[in-house]
């Protein structure tokens, strides 16, 4: 018959508590992971999702990630407002404002930005109205400019433009074409006079005959917060823990990208293999020996940590309100939680 003193029951006792909190200290590794689904267009701008992807820093947060992929800006915040979509990155649009006043949806951090020193969006025109004298921005008075929607980044650039350079807004004539594809084409055939597009679209067009480039976007919008990543109120409001590890793997795709196509940092072979990863996504149609160029040319900044410039994004807010496209009574703090990045 076993028998126990006091000082072996002790340690008994105290040796299954220790194996007990180990047992209890150790991940689950079989835990599923939470779905979500990705809103994304495929420009190299958007490239911090995909690497973040292809890389495993969602799956190491947690996340089984799906891609849905959009031709604007706007379907893409009415799909995060209706539940289609959980985390989007994409341009602040006047939907995306007006989902914000209807608590449905709220931006939670930044991506792609114009800096100084890295060559951003670029204004375009068409041939036939650059030999009709649209030689610099200045002459884009009395022109058309490709919009993909009213209340789009398009339409605030444009009117951004003629306000810099001394006439209303209302004197570019902004014509809707709903999707990027619509409006190359129909500057390469002259049907409207001027567009403004991110490098990798813009250097690949000026290169060919039907299109000339007149300018840059940074110029007229110093330091603007081209891009946002937003999510439902329901995520940002109560899903902290879910915002704050799909940002985490955000961010650590962001800055990949960074080093190897923005600041060159990471060396040649990391910058090849950027290009590879990131050709699975953008220019799928096209051999990479044709689309390793434009892929590169799209390299512009994605903010350090998804950090936010507020100071950009509520004088996108204004200009929406000076419009009339969204409501005079939103507020910053409708738009935007800033629980979750460094806001400048």
């Amino acid at each position: 018959m076993l028998s126990f003193t006091r000082r072996s029951f002790t340690k008994a006792a105290m040796a299954l508590t220790v194996a007990a909190t180990a047992i209890t200290a150790v991940p689950t590794l079989s835990a599923a992971a939470d779905k979500i689904t990705v809103g994304a267009l495929r420009f190299t701008s958007h490239s911090a999702s995909f690497v973040a992807y292809e890389r495993g820093y969602f799956k190491d947060q947690g996340l089984e990630v799906e891609f849905k992929f959009f031709q604007a800006a706007q379907p893409m915040a009415v799909a995060i407002a209706s539940g289609d979509v959980d985390f989007g990155v994409t341009a602040i649009s006047g939907a995306l404002i007006n989902l914000a006043e209807k608590g449905a949806i709220k931006i939670v951090g930044g991506a792609l930005q114009e800096e100084p020193g890295i060559d951003g969006q670029i204004i375009l025109v068409s041939k036939k109205a650059f030999d009709d004298g649209v030689k610099t921005p200045a002459d884009l008075k009395g022109r058309s400019f490709g919009i993909t929607q009213a209340g789009s980044s398009f339409h605030y650039m444009a009117h951004k433009i003629a306000q810099k350079e001394g006439f209303e807004g209302t004197e570019i004539k902004v014509v809707p074409l709903q999707k990027v594809g619509a409006i190359i084409g129909a500057l390469k055939s002259g049907q409207v006079d001027s567009w403004s597009i991110v490098p990798h679209i813009a250097k690949a067009l000026s290169k060919g005959p039907a299109v000339e480039s007149i300018g840059m976007v940074a110029d007229y919008i110093p330091n603007y917060q081209v891009t946002t990543v937003f999510t439902s109120t329901e995520n940002a409001e109560n899903k902290p823990d879910l915002t704050k590890r799909f940002l985490k793997a955000f961010s650590m795709g962001a800055a990949d990208f960074n080093a190897a196509l923005v600041d060159k940092t990471a060396g040649d072979q990391a910058a090849d293999d950027m290009v590879t990863l990131i050709h699975k996504y953008v220019y799928t149609d096209r051999p990479i020996e044709k689309a390793g160029p434009s892929i590169r040319n799209g390299a512009m900044r994605i903010n350090k940590d998804a950090g936010l410039n507020l100071t950009s994004v509520k004088d996108q807010l204004e200009w929406f309100q000076s419009e009339n496209l969204v409501s005079k009574d939103i507020s910053i703090d409708v738009l935007v939680n800033t629980d979750y990045v460094e806001t400048f």
